[in-house]
């Protein structure tokens, strides 16, 4: 009798790189939440035999080398900016850094603080006296765990803003729904998707007048910056049912490929969220 032996699917670089960040998000949401911070809503429970200081360099060593991309300026090292950062991080969590992050941040030497800018991909230097909690946070998170501490829909980096989907404050049964419908997708136009989920928060934030016309945009900080996506009663089935609504209101303005891919999208997204539980 002929046996033939099991083979292991290869996974894509995104695949390893997106396993990855699930391990740094799991660790770093256990290490948030023990510092009184807000997490990552989608992580699962960090279960590990090894030193939460061995976890830090470890997560964050194989996250770096499998999403890597280099290009950093002139005399600046990969190899010294991962072992370098997974230093920052060790100190991070043994000396108070989770619990007051700018306050940290303002201990760090300046070389600390370059290999801080160049991992984040800062163009300026790192000012800790001008950048909020939530900024300095972050820079002490590896990019997959960062997060919306202020859930306003942004997360914030440094001085640096960016719209991410799903980010800390998605649902676990909506990430699960949203990863499930993107599997397969190519990473432009899976991007392009991610925007649309978060394009509410922009558009929120857009005042007009009686006539329609554009009065002033809200700015990340300002007073009156409105996150709809916050509100307890969000429904992710009612974003797709309007994008839905939206298609065949203007079918015949859209290209036919585009509506049919579109409309194939956003109603399979509906169906995989009520399969997964998720409003």
């Amino acid at each position: 009798m002929q046996v033939e032996s099991a083979t292991t699917p290869t996974l894509t670089r995104q695949q390893r790189r997106d396993a990855a960040g699930e391990e740094v998000q799991n660790l770093f949401n256990e290490i948030l939440t023990q510092a009184g911070q807000s997490g990552y809503a989608s992580a699962e429970a960090y279960e590990s035999e090894n030193s939460v200081e061995t976890d830090i360099q470890q997560t964050w060593d194989d996250w770096f080398t499998v999403s890597n991309a280099g290009n950093y300026p002139d005399g600046v090292s990969s190899q010294d900016l991962k072992t370098g950062y997974g230093q920052i991080l060790v100190r991070a969590y043994n000396e108070g850094g989770y619990l007051d992050p700018k306050g940290f941040l303002s201990g760090l030497s300046d070389e600390d603080l370059e290999i801080i800018q160049h991992v984040s991909r800062l163009v300026d230097p790192i000012n800790p006296n001008a950048i909020t909690d939530e900024g300095a946070l972050n820079l002490l998170i590896p990019m997959p765990a960062q997060v919306d501490a202020n859930n306003d829909g942004l997360t914030q980096v440094g001085k640096g803003n960016s719209i991410r989907f799903p980010d800390s404050r998605t649902p676990e049964a909506v990430v699960n729904a949203w990863n499930e419908t993107t599997a397969d997708m190519p990473p432009a136009e899976k991007m392009m998707y991610e925007l649309r989920m978060k394009l509410s928060v922009i558009t929120a934030n857009i005042i007009v007048d009686d006539n329609g016309q554009f009065v002033r945009q809200r700015e990340p900080g300002d007073a009156d910056w409105v996150n709809p996506m916050a509100a307890d009663n969000y429904s992710y089935q009612d974003l797709a049912q309007q994008y839905l609504d939206y298609l065949d209101y203007f079918k015949n303005q859209i290209p036919p490929d585009q509506y049919e891919k579109d409309t194939a999208f956003w109603t399979d997204f509906k169906q995989t969220l009520a399969k997964h539980g998720a409003q």
